[in-house]
């Protein structure tokens, strides 16, 4: 009978099992934050034996400039999944902003800060217009943000005509080209580093204070870990959802720069898809998809690894189509595998 053992039984037994459970940690420890590491590594390796052209420094240059744009746009993102949300705009939010702003510099013929001021703004309102739509209309947070993400293309189309800013082909334009100053973030040098990089780790370290640092930061977790235990606790639940999507669609403002600046021009269709790779990007970093838990450097590894990815498949002449398959099938292997040891460790 168990009832019948002796206290020096019981204490053998944890003794016995405590190495186990040591054991089980230290492995949950390295999935959750070495695995993206472990990922990018191996995958680097790979390609550095597959083509000689992966560790040149023009190559690892463009990954990172590549790579910015996801890595910012997925730092909002982190912040909204954490808090057990999802934002499915923030590429068409991006698209907007880039849009006013490039059409204030030009066919507007405003000042390149009014430009940019303008454009910062509108992602930042789009993103608190998320979140009250989502809280106070109590709409599941896909449903609102896919409906944004409509809108937003829309009125960007509006904005331009449905023509690339600038262009030779609309009649309004004043300015044929767009300022430097725009130009520098998306292709600029410092002391030879990229611009575009720099911004997203500025951006990453922002999200990385928020998070770790602030209260809302750890209201977001707390958020996201147990909604009704938060509001029980006193979070006001609403005040925080609506701060992350904010914070999102600021960060999407500017990824929205960042890319405006690389391409030299701004259109409604731009980024189509990157909302998809930034969600990815969040996963493949180690975020859980429901919330609670997460970080910005496992996010910040995700970017990189879908950026290294990419452009491992362009070098080894991968065919677009078959790139598509791959790197779906890579993002639906990533959640499999996130959410069975999610359920190895919680047993």
């Amino acid at each position: 009978m168990r009832g019948d053992r002796s206290a020096p039984d019981v204490a053998v037994e944890r003794i016995e099992a405590r190495p186990s459970r040591v054991a089980e940690t230290v492995l949950q420890t390295v999935l959750v934050r070495g695995g993206p590491i472990l990922a990018l590594l191996v995958l680097a390796a790979y390609l550095s034996v597959a083509t000689p052209y992966f560790l040149t420094a023009g190559n690892l240059t463009n990954i990172l400039q590549q790579s910015a744009v996801t890595a910012i746009l997925a730092v909002g993102q982190t912040i909204v999944i954490i808090g057990a949300g999802i934002d499915l705009s923030v590429a068409a939010v991006l698209a907007l902003s880039a849009s006013l702003a490039a059409v204030t510099m030009t066919q507007w013929a405003q000042s390149v800060w009014l430009g940019i001021l303008l454009g910062l703004l509108v992602g930042t309102l789009v993103g608190f217009l998320n979140g009250v739509i989502i809280t106070k209309g109590r709409i599941p947070d896909f449903i609102s943000t896919l409906g944004m993400m409509s809108a937003a293309r829309g009125v960007a189309l509006i904005i331009t005509g449905g023509l690339p800013v600038p262009s030779h082909l609309t009649a309004t334009v004043l300015r044929a080209y767009l300022p430097p100053q725009v130009i520098w973030l998306g292709s600029g040098m410092i002391f030879g580093v990229p611009v575009a990089p720099l911004v997203a780790l500025m951006v990453a370290i922002a999200g990385w204070v928020i998070l770790q640092h602030t209260a809302l930061g750890r209201a977001t977790y707390a958020v996201g870990g147990n909604r009704e235990a938060a509001r029980v606790s006193g979070i006001d639940v609403d005040r925080i959802k609506i701060a992350g999507y904010t914070i999102a669609g600021l960060m999407a403002a500017i990824g929205g720069l960042v890319l405006t600046g690389r391409l030299n021009s701004a259109n409604a269709l731009m980024a189509e898809g990157v909302e998809l790779q930034s969600i990815a990007a969040v996963v493949l970093g180690g975020t859980n998809l429901f919330g609670g838990e997460g970080n910005v450097g496992g996010t910040i590894v995700g970017a990189l690894l879908m950026g290294v990815l990419g452009n491992g498949l362009n070098l080894l002449n991968v065919s677009a189509f078959w790139q598509r398959v791959i790197m779906g099938t890579v993002i639906i292997l990533v959640v499999v595998a996130d959410q069975w040891r999610r359920r190895r460790f919680a047993a």
